[in-house]
């Protein structure tokens, strides 16, 4: 770094000399030309300086004008946009009142005219439904997935393409909680689905509508829109009663989200496994000293142990993973999980173990808590 410094030094001084000669040089020479030609160079030279000055002053107030301008220039950009916006919007809604213009490809409907995911047919394929933006909100709080957001924002309407692979998967649900539907001829029922394919094909969309349709049936639906968030961010914490990786953050999330729609299915369920919770460290306070268990209480109802993860975050990481053992064994209602951006759990995850002093490991997803159990999901997104 010494070394460093010094050729800066020396260069720089080496430059500054090297200037310092220019202008010296050209100073000179100015001056002898001024010694030899006083009398014809003094007003040519006072017309040089006027001019100089003119033109910087109106160079000046150009580059003010410019200046002045860019910011009016942008708004004016932001203005004609926003118009543009708002027109197109107007052309939309009168679209929306002129029923001659619903025409799709082979002239069919563009809107299906059913007002419910239950209802749709393989005749509603390649239609849009349409949403209201507070239905949305109501059936899917934990938050709506990218796609589907991106969707609504280009065609300015909260409506969605009628997928068959939706209209299938949704079949194959139905037809686990129905017997009566199944056929010796039909599909063979799945009660794990892999949603794969490339990006941006649907995948999380009809994800999302699966779940809305579900949760108009009355299932009970644990919905995570953004797996990789179980994987990625906040604290992460050896816990040495599991040997596997606690991340109290992320787990205390999924519990809220959860407890958002299914608060009412969850006061009616009872839990089933009465063993003690495991605790863990919370984020950033470390372990509860003398205590490494939570009781739970007989007669205690999903809703409380999903409560008991919410207001201790020590529980947690050890109620997240009792829950979903818990949802296993529910045969009151249907249950439903489901898992976008599943592909983050069968990769490394964002933290690191130290080894020794300069080295690390990077720990796997399967390490995680939340993560190591996932034979209870019946449907997941990659």
């Amino acid at each position: 770094m010494l070394r460093l410094i010094s050729r800066a030094a020396a260069a720089a001084a080496a430059l500054s000399k090297q200037r310092n000669d220019t202008v010296l040089t050209s100073t000179s020479i100015l001056i002898h030309q001024f010694f030899y030609s006083t009398k014809t160079q003094t007003k040519s030279s006072k017309k040089k300086q006027d001019d100089n000055k003119k033109s910087s002053k109106s160079k000046s107030k150009s580059s003010d004008a410019n200046s002045l301008s860019a910011p009016a220039a942008a708004q004016a950009d932001s203005a004609d946009d926003l118009e543009s916006v708002r027109a197109r919007a107007r052309r939309l809604a009168e679209d929306d009142r002129n029923p001659s213009l619903d025409v799709g490809p082979n002239h069919r409907p563009l809107f299906t005219k059913t007002t419910s995911l239950s209802l749709l047919t393989r005749k509603d394929a390649c239609t849009y439904f349409k949403f209201s933006e507070d239905e949305l909100n109501a059936m899917l709080p934990e938050g709506l997935p990218t796609g589907m957001l991106g969707e609504f924002k280009d065609s300015m309407r909260y409506a969605l393409l009628v997928r068959q692979s939706f209209l299938d998967i949704r079949d194959n649900f139905r037809r686990i909680v129905d017997p009566s539907l199944q056929s010796t001829n039909g599909p063979k029922i799945r009660k794990q689905i892999v949603l794969d394919g490339p990006l941006c094909c649907g995948k999380s969309i009809t994800l999302a509508m699966l779940v809305h349709w579900a949760r108009e049936e009355g299932w009970l639906v644990l919905y995570v829109p953004r797996g990789r968030e179980w994987t990625h961010g906040g604290y992460f914490y050896k816990n040495p009663q599991t040997g596997l990786w606690d991340t109290p953050l992320q787990a205390e999330n999924v519990l809220k989200d959860f407890i958002k729609y299914n608060e009412s299915h969850l006061r009616e369920l009872p839990c089933q496994i009465l063993d003690p919770i495991p605790l863990g460290e919370g984020a950033g306070v470390g372990l509860l000293k003398g205590v490494d268990s939570k009781e739970i209480s007989e007669g205690s109802t999903l809703f409380d142990l999903v409560q008991m993860g919410i207001n201790q975050m020590h529980a947690s990481v050890g109620v997240v993973v009792r829950l979903r053992k818990e949802l296993s064994l529910v045969k009151d209602i249907p249950v439903l999980i489901a898992i976008d951006q599943y592909n983050n759990w069968f990769t490394f995850s964002e933290y690191e173990e130290p080894v020794t002093i300069r080295s690390t490991r990077p720990v796997h997803a399967r390490e995680l808590a939340m993560v190591s159990i996932n034979s209870f999901f019946a449907l997941q997104i990659d």
